[in-house]
């Protein structure tokens, strides 16, 4: 079984194809979320903002991990390593620990912390030859089913209600077109359950402009369900399953540091001859307690026609359309011993052709959650079904508009892109100016 996520809804001069995803989002009645919150009253917080840098290249490093040391409040930079993180004032006495797979975890005090500009440097964390186990195992598919087998002892055993920051983006080549932000509570189920985790709506807010689609209308079906599936280690029937194993060929690659743990890196890809497109990439397995903390992988797309079966239901007979690129990430916390989700980003770009124009048309996709606060919960603590987020409906054709600036509030946030905080602005400002001329 493949991973079929995201889904997009294309419309096409009044034609419509659907590319197929395992489940969709709707938006709902909100729930009070905990996050930060003390008897219904809002907790004072401080926001502090900057960039995590490898020490001596001075380069950015993207989707490091920023935490409150002795909570559960997180974050992760951005794509260009910047990072937003608000603190409840209770807890400025503490430090604030920064990790990167391959680099030394770092401790900084957030009262050393200034409000903007920060500037936090991370150095290389270099592998010894004598530090890797000489008993290591030599058989890099019997590792990868010793993880998975691993699974209900490794990773959180109880309920847990969990604050996460969902983003969705879209572009037609390099301009951001929609973009749709929300956060959501999951209601996560222990590793060892085999029932779905739900998700319901808090807020969400978008900003849309069409108009630099051009005959094309395309829309991002799945919100956070397209990276809550990409918890293999929940979820390890969609990529991973004890029948798909065997079409994949494991091998040892090198070793990396992540939190000061040895970590080995395998590399998958699956078996020549095999036609169903399925995939390629790396798992990062914790050494020591052969935990999976972290991987990335990518749909082989080695024949599009049988890429495009896997997202493509229907469309206009005069259209065809393929992914290019389908690639996933999916990063993992450690806390008091216990493993969880709580990162994962989905990536895909894919083409339109039409078959009376000389040239097509190229859109990508992004879609990432962030887990930023958990607390654990009963077994019963689960919303209604009414309440949960369906499976139909389009994140961006139903939050509200990008206007109020605090709108966030007290929950933290991917920080946004420069391309994205500009395109928001050129399209609040193509708003006010339909807004005039209206009038």
């Amino acid at each position: 079984m493949s991973l079929r996520i995201p889904s997009l809804i294309l419309n096409i001069k009044h034609h419509a194809f659907l590319l197929l995803a395992l489940c969709a989002m709707a938006l709902l009645s909100p729930r009070e979320a905990f996050a930060f919150q003390q008897d219904g009253a809002e907790v004072d917080f401080n926001e502090y903002s900057g960039e995590v840098k490898e020490a001596s290249s001075n380069k950015s490093l993207v989707f490091a991990t920023l935490t409150v040391e002795g909570t559960n409040i997180s974050t992760i930079t951005n794509t260009e390593g910047n990072f937003l993180l608000k603190v409840p004032k209770e807890y400025t006495n503490k430090n604030v620990v920064v990790s990167f797979l391959g680099y030394k975890t770092k401790k900084v005090p957030i009262a050393s912390l200034e409000r903007e500009k920060n500037e936090i440097s991370l150095e290389v964390s270099v592998t010894r030859l004598s530090e890797i186990n000489v008993n290591a195992p030599k058989d890099a598919l019997a590792l990868v089913k010793e993880t998975l087998k691993n699974r209900d002892e490794n990773y959180f055993e109880d309920p847990s209600l969990m604050t996460a920051f969902y983003r969705e983006t879209i572009k037609r080549r390099r301009r951001n077109v929609s973009l749709a932000e929300a956060v959501v509570n999951v209601y996560k189920t222990p590793y060892s359950s085999t029932r779905d985790d739900a998700v319901e709506l808090y807020k969400a807010r978008k900003s849309t402009d069409y108009s630099k689609l051009d005959t094309v209308a395309l829309k991002l079906q799945g919100g956070p369900y397209n990276t809550l599936y990409v918890d293999m280690m929940k979820y390890p029937e969609y990529i991973f399953s004890e029948a798909s194993l065997s079409n994949y060929k494991f091998t040892f690659d090198r070793s990396t540091m992540t939190n000061d743990r040895l970590i080995y890196v395998i590399k998958f890809n699956q078996y020549e001859g095999i036609l169903e497109p399925l995939y390629r990439g790396e798992l990062y397995i914790d050494v020591e307690n052969k935990i999976l903390t972290g991987a990335i992988f990518s749909l082989n797309i080695t024949d599009r026609n049988k890429a495009a079966q896997l997202f493509v239901r229907r469309k206009p007979a005069k259209v065809d359309v393929w992914p290019t690129e389908v690639s996933y990430r999916v990063d993992y916390r450690e806390k008091d011993g216990k493993w969880h989700y709580g990162y994962s980003s989905v990536f895909m770009e894919f083409k339109v052709d039409w078959a009376d124009k000389w040239f097509n048309s190229q859109y990508s996709m992004t879609a990432e959650m962030a887990i930023t606060d958990w607390e654990r919960v009963s077994k019963t603590e689960r919303p209604r079904y009414r309440q949960q987020i369906r499976k139909s409906i389009i994140l961006s054709d139903e939050a509200s508009g990008f206007s109020d600036p605090d709108f966030w509030g007290e929950y933290n946030i991917i920080e946004p892109e420069k391309s994205i905080e500009s395109a928001i602005r050129k399209i609040q400002r193509q708003l006010r100016r339909d807004e005039r001329n209206s009038d």
